[in-house]
């Protein structure tokens, strides 16, 4: 069964540890997946080919930032391969092959920061969909990322602003961190937006702050900083089932809704959305090949943007808050139709799990002029 980036709280109950693991050292490099002048996934080859309707192709390089003024800290999802119930901190190949895809593109804005940490592994979250006794610390990973985040503060930061980008386990993560380390501390201050992906974020029925995270409202223009972008992704073709992980509280909570802001229209409505889709067996190996790209064109960039394919609008479908994405398919003109991300078991679609495998690519090149906007609308409001 290959069930990946499988979202952690909701499956996992805590247990109680006598003395909770220390962190570990993020004054040593090795501790990082990714920090800006080193040689990490967030640095390698991000190019990009774009295929037009008609299958014209142009080659995008999407060059990093020279000098950029603002950071973005980078947690990655459920991906780990360590046959242990937390991973180590050792990047495997699933580790790096995920942060090439979500967080390399945003080098385009920003430093990108991203700590490893021992997060609770897909071993674990496979044996606990199973029924079967886990030994996994799932608050391990938070102290880890806390202190990794403290350890940015206090040796790189400087006073830079800092957008927090997270996927399923790894916006959980962010997301407590805000409650914990954030919200209602000076630091707060500096937080230009968090984009969490893939998460059930509660807030008030109607309200855009309130629920999980008190004083951080979700973003409704692309100016507006000290906010939060949230969003879990469904097909407009199919269903949400009753059963689904996501768009739903997962328990009672009477008054909350799972919030929903689409990364293209912040304000609300329909917009066509910019994908960076990977050009490889999906974000990790959920045995789905990437799809051909282009009839009679042979595509070897790691990244594929195909303009005006996909659209994309927050709705509340079968009492669920999704971001719907629809597809612009022509069977007349040789472009693709389809896309891959969905989570696949013997061969069969998991409908519950919507899109969940490409919430972040789906809207990848959305996600990082919004954050090249709200550094700079931060940037200006302290004259910088």
């Amino acid at each position: 069964m290959k069930l990946h980036l499988l979202p952690l709280l909701a499956l996992l109950a805590a247990p109680t540890f006598a003395q909770p693991a220390p962190a570990p050292d993020y004054r040593n490099p090795a501790s990082w997946l990714c920090r800006p002048g080193a040689k990490d996934p967030c640095s390698g080859d991000a190019s990009t080919s774009r295929v037009t309707a008609d299958a014209v192709v142009t080659l995008d390089m999407l060059p990093a930032a020279k000098k950029p003024k603002i950071d973005c800290f980078y947690v990655y999802p459920t991906v780990s391969t360590d046959p242990t119930p937390n991973s180590d901190m050792t990047a495997d190949p699933a580790e790096i092959g995920v942060a090439q895809a979500q967080a390399a593109p945003f080098r385009q804005g920003c430093r990108v920061f991203a700590p490893l940490y021992r997060q609770v592994t897909l071993a674990t979250l496979r044996d606990r969909m199973m029924g079967k006794p886990v030994a996994a610390d799932p608050a391990m990973g938070l102290r880890d990322v806390s202190a990794a985040f403290a350890d940015y503060m206090k040796h790189d930061n400087k006073g830079r602003g800092v957008i927090l980008i997270g996927h399923s386990q790894g916006s959980g993560v962010l997301k407590a961190l805000v409650q914990t380390e954030i919200e209602g501390k000076p630091v707060a201050k500096q937080i230009i937006a968090a984009y969490l992906a893939g998460h059930n974020l509660l807030v008030p029925q109607g309200a855009d702050v309130g629920g999980d995270l008190k004083s951080t409202p979700l973003c409704r223009s692309a100016t507006q900083t000290g906010c939060v972008v949230a969003w879990v992704s469904f097909r407009d073709t199919m269903p949400v089932p009753p059963a689904s992980l996501f768009g739903r509280p997962r328990e009672a909570a009477p008054g909350m809704a799972v919030a929903c802001t689409n990364p293209a229209a912040l304000a609300g409505g329909r917009a066509p959305l910019r994908p960076l889709m990977v050009n490889r067996t999906g974000i990790v190996d959920n045995g789905t090949p990437a799809p051909k790209w282009a009839k009679g064109r042979n595509i070897y960039m790691p990244f594929v943007a195909l303009p005006g394919l996909l659209s994309g609008e927050c709705m509340n479908r079968e009492n669920a808050n999704v971001l719907s994405v629809g597809i612009k398919a022509d069977p007349s003109d040789p472009r693709t139709d389809t896309i891959n991300g969905d989570v696949m078991v013997g061969g069969q679609v998991v409908p519950s799990w919507g899109l969940h495998l490409i919430d972040m690519q789906v809207a990848m090149e959305d996600l990082v002029d919004l954050a090249k906007t709200q550094g700079q609308a931060w940037l200006r409001r302290r004259g910088k």
